[in-house]
């Protein structure tokens, strides 16, 4: 009896460490998969390098939490970095994961700072890299919806957002001038079923420049300022007109757990 008992301790405890493992397989190549869903993702929807330094998912406690986001700035600037995130945490249905949807029920992004380097009388790089964000097909083709996964957020919160303006050297005038935004909220982002991890890249660098050119008139140059909202005004659609062209772009972010959570069928 206590040899049975014995081997019965054996194999639980060989059960135990194998399931453990297995959980730390899944969590360390989800993580890669993940965030190379969003830096890819993102680089092709911007035109610049995103980067991330450190990426943590969580998937049984269904938060994802994000170090050190970097965006690059487009050739041509003195300062290689446009966007510097400090940390993003993100808190997700993790039933939804394997499904066409990805119910997300907050993101909080604490800690942007934001590089706008002025170039010329109006143009800086913020504006250069909206201008380059994918535009809607202009024929009148049957548009397939998209077919990866798309996200629906609840709540979307930009916080502690910096921006260092730098400006055209001006004798008598401060070359570098300082913004503190007020907290950017979003609420029901993907409702429409159609918003990916592209274009909710986009949503965010059009948010964050739409609080640079409120908060910034009378304090930034005013033709700085009015080319910057001539440019979001033409992008009001954004979001609908990026995601025409970005459709195989939210693949990226959950096809690896997709293949690491669902079983394969047997051939």
């Amino acid at each position: 009896m206590k040899k049975l008992r014995k081997i019965l301790l054996v194999i639980l405890a060989a059960i135990v460490i194998l399931a453990v493992a297995v959980v730390a397989l899944v969590n360390l190549f989800a993580d890669r998969a993940v965030k190379m869903g969003i830096e890819t993702a993102a680089t092709k929807t911007l035109n610049v390098g995103v980067t991330i330094n450190s990426l943590d998912l969580s998937i049984m406690a269904g938060k994802l939490t994000l170090g050190n986001l970097v965006i690059n700035n487009p050739p041509g600037y003195q300062h290689p970095k446009l966007l510097e995130l400090k940390q993003a945490q993100v808190e997700v249905d993790i039933r939804s994961l394997l499904s066409d949807t990805v119910k997300i029920k907050g993101i909080k992004l604490d800690g942007a700072e934001v590089v706008l380097e002025q170039r010329g009388v109006s143009g800086n790089n913020i504006q250069d890299i909206i201008k380059s964000m994918p535009s809607a097909p202009k024929t009148q083709e049957t548009t397939p919806q998209p077919s990866g996964k798309k996200l629906h957020i609840d709540n979307l919160e930009i916080s502690n957002i910096t921006v260092k303006a730098k400006l055209l050297p001006i004798p008598g005038k401060a070359d570098t001038v300082t913004l503190k935004l007020a907290p950017i909220k979003m609420t029901n982002l993907g409702g429409d079923n159609k918003l990916d991890t592209a274009a909710l890249s986009s949503k965010i660098l059009v948010a964050i420049a739409n609080g640079i050119a409120e908060q910034g008139a009378g304090t930034l140059p005013d033709d700085m300022v009015g080319a910057m909202k001539s440019t979001l005004a033409k992008t009001a659609e954004l979001g609908k007109e990026v995601i025409k062209t970005t459709e195989d772009l939210g693949k990226e972010l959950t096809e690896g757990l997709k293949g690491l959570l669902k079983p394969k069928k047997q051939e």
